[in-house]
């Protein structure tokens, strides 16, 4: 937890524990910092929700509102765990909406979990480490558009938003939404367009003034939503169109090639991967990597690049 946040939520602690409020430059004093800090805390827990009230004058410091308390959590070592790691991994795939937003939760559970539990809650949290690198930064997701799209996806009612597309203005919109996916660090609304009459995806935190409208829709019986982003980003705007027309049953692709990779068809011949690609040079070191024979359909390019691969491969094993 960032010593900040520890001593913000540390100044809830401090105003918990007196009724009557503290003086500014007691606070100060318990917190180790200076007055002017203390009054930035205690408009960090405003912005939280937490009731702070101000008292002017020479000795002027800060009170909890009459009643108010974070209640104890009464969790069992199980859920606590179950609760804070899920915390933990949220933040670590990008999946809070903004970036604050898992740092404070997870702070405000510590704070309140049972004497007993929580230093054995943060034994494990400092010492737990991952495998695999974090993604990069995930775009910030404001809290107000996923609920809003989520609330209109839930209630099946339309919803209209401004959209803004790399390098132009925004633009109206107006969307059935099906529903919400979140890939790779990003969120995705899909549904049906009203202005386009067709099934599009949008990037949630591109939309902006989302708004539901009147009205409701029928999502159809067989919609997959994880199914439609994953098969848009396989083949989407890429420098490249790839067909290739794999030798080898359409069970054993599935378990090797993810939709967002690629889309799969089967055919008497083999299995069709469509996909799109930026560089022809990884496509042929993917393709030589799934370890089936393939024939490459288009473009006319990646066969220079697959014979190009199986040149190096040659004088690697020669030498």
């Amino acid at each position: 937890m960032p010593q900040s946040l520890g001593r913000v939520l540390g100044l809830l602690e401090l105003l918990q524990a007196a009724p009557s409020g503290h003086t500014v430059g007691h606070l100060a004093t318990r917190l180790g910092v200076d007055e002017r800090t203390v009054r930035r805390y205690a408009g960090h827990l405003a912005d939280l929700g937490i009731p702070v009230q101000g008292r002017r004058g020479r000795y002027g410091g800060y009170v909890l509102s009459p009643g108010y308390r974070l209640p104890p959590l009464m969790f069992t070592d199980d859920e606590a765990v179950a609760v804070l790691l899920g915390l933990v991994a949220g933040r670590r795939i990008g999946l809070n909406t903004t970036a604050t937003a898992g740092e404070t939760a997870l702070a405000k559970i510590q704070r309140v979990l049972p004497g007993t539990l929580r230093p054995r809650i943060d034994a494990l949290l400092s010492t737990l480490a991952f495998t695999t690198p974090a993604p990069g930064r995930a775009p910030a997701m404001p809290t107000g558009t996923v609920l809003t799209l989520a609330a209109a996806a839930g209630d099946r009612s339309p919803v209209a938003f401004e959209y803004t597309k790399p390098g132009a203005g925004p633009a109206p919109r107006r969307l059935d939404p099906y529903g919400l996916v979140f890939h790779r660090g990003k969120w995705f609304v899909t549904g049906r367009d009203h202005d386009r009459g067709a099934v599009r995806t949008f990037r949630a935190d591109r939309i902006t003034d989302a708004v539901v409208l009147p009205g409701t829709f029928d999502v159809p019986a067989d919609f997959d939503p994880g199914a439609q982003v994953a098969a848009g980003l396989a083949t989407g705007n890429w420098r490249y169109e790839v067909s290739v027309l794999l030798h080898t049953d359409m069970d054993q692709a599935a378990r090797r090639i993810p939709a967002s990779v690629a889309t799969l068809t089967g055919t008497p011949a083999g299995v069709r991967m469509t996909t799109g690609a930026e560089r022809l040079d990884g496509m042929a070191q993917m393709l030589a990597g799934l370890g089936w024979d393939f024939t490459v359909e288009t473009p006319a390019e990646l066969r220079t690049e697959v014979a190009a691969l199986a040149v190096r491969l040659q004088a690697s094993a020669d030498s």
